[in-house]
């Protein structure tokens, strides 16, 4: 049997209230017809409610591992609660803020239940889009941030919900103080156009200014000038950290084409980033954020949960290590470091 839609199934659900009354006044002498006629159409009702369909629009910003994660976490968990009753409509920004704008007034247009917005510039797309179709977030680093919301309390309200994949900031200071005690400069390597990045920095900054370090910020406008960035980072100082950039996430293999040879470390936010060019990163599971995303989801389109109310969610971090780039390098991870698989 094929699904209905939302709107299928009110039409149903007043055809068949209609019937219940036409039937009641034609049989008003018999009590056990209107009984029988009244547990029809609460039974037809109920067959309806249980074959409700719902689409959701994904708007992922750019093709890369920890978005692309995400996103398969969050079609996994939607399969696992709610089956087939789930029609995806999955569109790439191609690393375009204005292509997420597109997409998201697209989902708008067609009357998406629900949308997912991978990745900060696609949230601020959706939110900007709609105040109405529930918005949930993911791979999203501060969403006060992201949303210009001034002392966030960790609740957006509103719409807007979702997960969060921001590792611990001081303990990813502390991380490159733990593999370089002996440092004196740090380079902080981001995409000047993603706040989040920008965020992030700021933070590390100031973390590892406190330790005695000297820190130089070097941010790209985007990936054509990112060889050029790195570069300069790489030769003024001795060790590089990158937040979770999804413009160097995409990108790799030209900050490690400039980097390994120079025997430059870079810390990375990310596992993603670490497996293309780092030696060490405090990691999250993209595809476990993408789950627990998938599994709110659930809960609004069924109603068991009102998105206004639901704070944004966290996963756990694991200390992790490139082996291929560490041995380069000559270094030893600590020993509660796991090796990138």
């Amino acid at each position: 049997m094929g699904k209905i839609s939302r709107r299928a199934f009110l039409t149903v659900s007043a055809g068949v209230a209609a019937a219940g009354v036409l039937s009641a006044c034609g049989a008003s002498s018999s009590t056990a017809a209107s009984t029988a006629a009244s547990t029809a159409a609460s039974s037809t009702a109920s067959s309806a409610a249980s074959a409700e369909s719902y689409t959701v629009g994904i708007c992922q910003l750019v093709e890369h591992d920890a978005l692309d994660s995400a996103t398969q976490g969050f079609q996994d968990a939607l399969a696992d609660k709610l089956g087939d009753a789930v029609t995806i409509e999955f569109q790439n920004a191609q690393n375009d803020p204005a292509t997420c704008a597109t997409i998201c007034n697209g989902f708008v247009s067609s009357g998406v239940d629900l949308i997912l917005a991978n990745a900060t510039p696609a949230l601020q797309a959706a939110q900007a889009a709609t105040a109405d179709i529930p918005i949930l977030g993911t791979s999203v680093t501060e969403y006060g941030v992201a949303l210009g919301i001034e002392d966030f309390s960790g609740t957006v309200g509103g719409n807007v919900s979702g997960t969060s994949d921001l590792a611990p900031l001081d303990e990813q200071a502390a991380m490159i103080l733990e593999w370089f005690p002996e440092a004196k400069t740090a380079g902080l390597l981001y995409c000047s156009a993603e706040p989040n990045s920008q965020y992030q920095v700021d933070v590390i900054q100031g973390e590892l200014e406190a330790a005695g370090l000297t820190v130089t910020q070097y941010p790209f406008s985007d990936s054509n000038d990112l060889a050029s960035i790195c570069q300069q980072a790489a030769d003024e100082n001795d060790v590089l950290y990158v937040p979770t950039d999804n413009t160097v996430a995409a990108n790799t293999g030209i900050v490690d084409g400039i980097c390994r040879p120079m025997g430059k470390p870079v810390f990375a936010g990310e596992e993603g980033i670490c497996s293309g060019c780092g030696v060490a990163t405090l990691s999250i599971s993209y595809y476990d954020l993408g789950y627990t995303t998938g599994e709110m989801a659930a809960q609004i389109l069924t109603g068991e949960a009102d998105i206004a109310t639901m704070p944004i969610e966290y996963t756990n971090v694991t200390k992790k290590y490139n082996k291929t780039i560490c041995d380069e390098l000559g270094l030893t991870a600590p020993a509660d470091y796991v090796a990138i698989e």
